[in-house]
């Protein structure tokens, strides 16, 4: 049990999650079911913070569009609060549907300030509903800088620094009513928990079990392209997935309205990608870990803006980390890799291209700067002051990626099966002999533990934050996350003996790209109505177009350019930056007036050459999360950037019509980037979690182990020149060969 200082009772197993970057405490209870079956339209809540929070904010759903959310902040020695909405991603207007009450533990003293509420007509929402009937991610955030007017619940803020997921198991916040009644009046004390197993244990087994050569854990890129290559080469595959299917080929069905009748997904509509972040049911995200991360088949592959630039053979350099036998094969992996998965700058099956308007804008910009308009993957190594059309491992006008490609010849193998909504809890080993996987499916091993064939192997593919914390779980890595998994009830019980720990550097030297977005606006630019109505009521022209032939807006993603950069900072390295241009924008912040129609983004990355470096783990409650952010560590990154951004818009004056309205004339470049929000840095591209040649060998092996290997982000050492799709693959391609060679 979980036990709330705060509140002065006992909460259920996950219902209190303890940030421990900031110091934050969030908890919820809900009241029972009515003897008819009506759902509860109120919950009791707590949040409980240092004083260097000075605002912050939960969202009952994972996302802030189309959410509820709850912001409290202190001011002298009281809390201030109110309900918020918002339809995008702006500032979020108050909501006064709701009623909130301050129970009377809410209180500020000399360190830390508690909100602890009651709130009322609080699970629906116009767009969305508290999913109370299951576990679902439920986001917070954390800001350092203070409201405009902290006395004013309606006051204006700035946008927070910190932005997380927490998995909230909704259905197991019950408690009785007299318990809740109690509270809601203001009481303390003990209580009586309705409560629900916080472990399954499978109380029948399967009458027959199966063993196989490889069990591969996790359908992200890296597990689909190893499985597909081990069932090629005729071994017995075992491919898990925690979540499941996605596009409709996959066995999806998750669509708008106006695609009814059509086999297409949200998955499978490139145009919907936009959508992935304020919808108001995202099953697709991972419940377990703290950032966007993608638990279905194909992993991020399926929900990302399908961007797919062929690696440069840089990405598998002896200078950044690889061993030279990599560098010596990377030109054939990467080429398989391609082969198996072709690009396209022209994804509509009419051949044309559609919102072509930011291409043009970006070009004029760069123009004078020096940079070559370019197809970029008929040259991959030439990455400096290059301009091109955005490139897609879309195929027919939808999403392909491996999903389209690897995964359909893998499902017409005799030798290859695929379960999913599997999660492996832990692999079973004794010392450094892998002997199966543990898992929660009670139907496919006795007590959910699959076990290997002689000689068999098993391979971790289930990405930068999975794959460490099922090594965490399996006693391997440093010994403060393997504390944690000690101090886990059930989880304990599954470790090897702490004689047969292997301590290994998992979760360590873990890099990401460090991105910052300026917001312009041009006459000539078509925002696509920032995006806002893709989903409930899209162009009419435009939504049948894609019906009838997969062509037009729909085709495509977002993003309409691409560009690259090389500077040297001042320790003499060279980095590289990636720039993104897309119609619309998620944040704006401007005293300038403008008109929404017109505005686009910009995003600029730095990638190659990046010296900072972070640690992601778990926590008590084993959810994986970031324990040390990894952006800007290094302040010469910082510098390189910064120098990036101001010559991105040094010929601005150059395109007539062009105006930077984030940051506008009130903010300068310097201070926007010093000022910028550390969360909203994160691209979402993790990679060294289990770097080669410090947790895993240069043949993917787990160090100290016999028949243990990871396959996927966590073990590239560092960041790759461009979004890391090709980079996954072409590393999978090769690993997955070093593997077969292996006796």
């Amino acid at each position: 049990m979980f036990w709330s200082k705060v509140l002065g009772f006992l909460l259920p197993i996950g219902l209190g999650f303890y940030e421990a970057g900031h110091g934050v405490q969030y908890g919820y209870i809900l009241p029972p079911i009515g003897a008819d079956g009506t759902l509860p339209t109120e919950f009791i809540g707590e949040i409980v913070a240092p004083l260097s929070a000075k605002w912050i904010g939960v969202g009952l759903n994972s996302a802030m569009a189309n959410d509820l959310l709850l912001v409290a902040w202190p001011n002298g020695n009281s809390v201030v609060r109110s309900a918020r909405m918002a339809t995008d991603y702006v500032q979020p207007t108050v909501y006064s549907t709701p009623i909130l009450t301050d129970l009377p533990t809410t209180k500020v003293n000399s360190t830390h300030w508690k909100w602890i509420f009651r709130c009322q007509n609080c699970t629906s929402w116009p767009g969305g509903a508290l999913q109370q009937n299951t576990t679902y991610p439920t986001a917070y955030v954390w800001a350092s800088t203070e409201v405009d007017t902290p006395s004013d619940p309606a006051s204006d803020m700035i946008q927070h620094d910190e932005f997380g997921i927490f998995v909230m198991p909704w259905a197991s916040a019950r408690v009785s009513q007299a318990d809740y009644d109690n509270y809601a009046a203001g009481g303390t004390g003990s209580t009586t928990i309705i409560t629900q197993p916080t472990t399954t244990t499978c109380t029948s087994e399967p009458a027959t079990t199966t063993s196989y050569d490889y069990i591969v854990v996790g359908a992200g890129p890296g597990g689909l392209v190893t499985a597909d290559r081990l069932s090629e080469a005729g071994k017995k595959v075992l491919l898990l997935e925690k979540g499941g299917p996605a596009t409709w080929e996959t066995g999806g069905t998750y669509q708008p309205t106006w695609e009814n009748g059509h086999n297409l997904t949200k998955f499978d509509t490139p145009g919907l990608f936009e959508s992935m972040f304020g919808d108001s049911n995202p099953f697709w995200w991972c419940k377990d870990i703290t950032v966007f991360a993608g638990c279905l088949v194909g992993g991020g592959t399926s929900i990302n803006g399908g961007l797919y630039f062929v690696s440069p053979l840089s990405d598998f350099g002896t200078a950044y980390g690889w061993p030279s036998s990599w560098a010596s094969g990377a030109q054939t992996a990467i080429s398989k890799s391609v082969a198996r998965l072709p690009s396209t700058d022209a994804p509509s099956t009419d051949g044309k291209r559609y919102l072509e308007q930011v291409y043009n804008v970006t070009k004029d910009l760069l123009r004078s700067q020096g940079y070559n308009e370019r197809t970029i993957n008929a040259d991959p190594n030439a990455k400096d002051h290059t301009i091109g059309y955005s490139a897609y491992n879309f195929q027919g006008g939808k999403r392909a990626g491996p999903v389209h490609t690897y995964f359909q010849t893998s499902l017409k193998r005799p030798n290859f099966k695929y379960i999913d909504k599997t999660t492996v809890l832990n692999v079973v080993r004794n010392g450094p002999n892998i002997t199966g996987v543990k898992t929660d499916n009670c139907d496919i091993g006795k007590q959910g533990v699959v076990t290997l064939n002689k000689g068999g192997r098993v391979v971790l593919s289930a990405g930068s934050f999975g794959s460490p914390r099922i090594l965490f779980r399996s006693g391997i890595g440093p010994s403060d996350m393997i504390a944690f998994v000690e101090g886990n009830s059930y989880a304990k019980t599954l470790l090897p003996p702490s004689a047969q720990y292997i301590n290994l550097p998992v979760g360590q030297n873990v890099q990401d790209n460090p991105s910052i977005n300026f917001v312009f606006t041009h006459p000539n630019v078509d925002s696509y109505d920032n995006w806002a109505n893709i989903w409930d009521s899209p162009r009419a022209a435009d939504a049948a177009q894609y019906l009838k032939n997969q062509s037009g807006v729909f085709s495509q993603s977002s993003p309409r350019a691409n560009f690259w950069k090389a500077l040297i900072g001042s320790d003499g390295r060279t980095r590289w930056v990636q720039g993104t241009a897309r119609p619309g924008a998620a944040v704006i912040k401007t005293a300038y007036p403008y008109n929404i129609s017109q505005v686009m983004t910009i995003t600029s990355y730095l990638s190659t050459g990046i010296t900072s470096r972070g640690r992601i783990g778990i926590d008590a409650g084993l959810t994986a999360k970031p324990l040390v952010t990894p952006w800007f560590t290094d302040p010469v990154d910082k510098a390189v950037l910064l120098k990036a951004l101001k010559d991105l818009v040094s010929s601005i004056r150059s395109v007539p019509g062009l105006t930077l309205i984030t940051p506008d004339n009130t903010t300068t470049i310097d201070d926007y980037v010093n000022s910028y929000p550390t969360a909203d840095l994160n691209s979402n591209h993790w990679v060294g979690s289990n770097s080669i040649l410090k947790v895993v060998d240069e043949n993917a092996k787990v160090i100290n182990t016999n028949n243990l290997f990871v396959v996927d982000a966590s073990i590239i050492p560092s960041m790759p020149m461009s979004n890391p799709t090709s980079a996954i693959l072409s590393m999978a391609e090769q690993a997955v060969a070093r593997i077969l060679a292996l006796r």
